[in-house]
């Protein structure tokens, strides 16, 4: 029993350390601050966020709810609610391993529309167009439309950086809102992670899997290339197989010759 005593500190350690690894690198809680998720996520929704495959180079995709920080004056000058100094040392202790989100990290989340290289659009009346494609988007909330109160585009994403809209569509500052910075786009760097799962309430438990209007052919931006590009990668094939065969041709003549021997003096 005094051995236990002896090793508890060691212990809380290691387990202070490998949580705080896990959030740092693997995943952490966030908490659903708003509306502008509904009916995906409900306001008081837990949920865990992907961190790990970013420092493997993945960047976000289209149809992932992803978690980002804010790139500007997307939250505005929001004044946090005092809860008094226990309750917000507890808080920031929590928050500093991951078991509970921060309340002064100003972080958002949305659901990626485009990507780099995309273009993306929405006219009044009319769905979400996603290089020439249309998104059918039954994760819209009930009663909304598309973008029937702020029609967008067509903009052109940038390369690093992402075009994101809130599923309450009546109900969401999103990049349609922020046009005046970066067309409304955000930088792949600002992005925390994907949101994989609702861990809390139980009742709510759920996967966040990416919507099959996003695996629809002819979708990503590749097959919007330009003219010249097809073009060029038409004559490929024919410049490789006129050159093998100019190559067999001197070869060829090369063999037909006699060879000529050579004599010292």
């Amino acid at each position: 029993m005094r051995s236990f005593w002896k090793e508890l500190p060691i212990l809380v350690v290691i387990a202070l350390a490998l949580a705080l690894l896990i959030k740092t690198f693997l995943v952490q809680a966030f908490s659903i601050p708003s509306d502008s998720m509904q009916d995906t996520l409900q306001r008081g929704d837990r949920v865990l966020v992907d961190k790990l495959t970013p420092w493997f180079g993945s960047e976000p995709e289209r149809g992932e709810v992803v978690v980002f920080h804010d790139p500007g004056g997307w939250l505005g000058e929001s004044q946090t609610k005092s809860s008094g100094p226990v309750a917000e040392g507890i808080q920031k202790a929590l928050s500093f391993i991951g078991l509970m989100p921060s309340a002064e990290e100003k972080d958002l989340i949305k659901r990626v529309i485009a990507v780099g290289g995309d273009t993306v659009s929405c006219k009044r009346g009319g769905k979400v167009m996603v290089n020439g494609k249309p998104l059918d988007e039954p994760y819209i909330f009930p009663g909304n439309t598309p973008c029937d109160e702020k029609p967008f585009g067509p903009i052109k994403v940038p390369e690093g950086r992402i075009w994101v809209m809130g599923d309450h569509r009546q109900d969401s500052l999103d990049s349609r809102y922020h046009q005046n910075l970066n067309n409304g786009t955000v930088s792949v760097d600002d992005v925390v992670g994907r949101a994989i799962v609702i861990a809390w309430p139980i009742n709510r438990w759920t996967t966040l899997p990416v919507p099959s209007t996003f695996d629809q052919p002819g979708l990503g931006a590749a097959a919007a290339m330009a003219p010249s590009a097809l073009g060029f990668a038409g004559a490929l094939p024919i410049v490789l197989w006129r050159r093998r065969r100019l190559i067999a041709k001197v070869r060829t003549e090369a063999e037909s010759r006699p060879e000529r021997l050579t004599t010292d003096c």
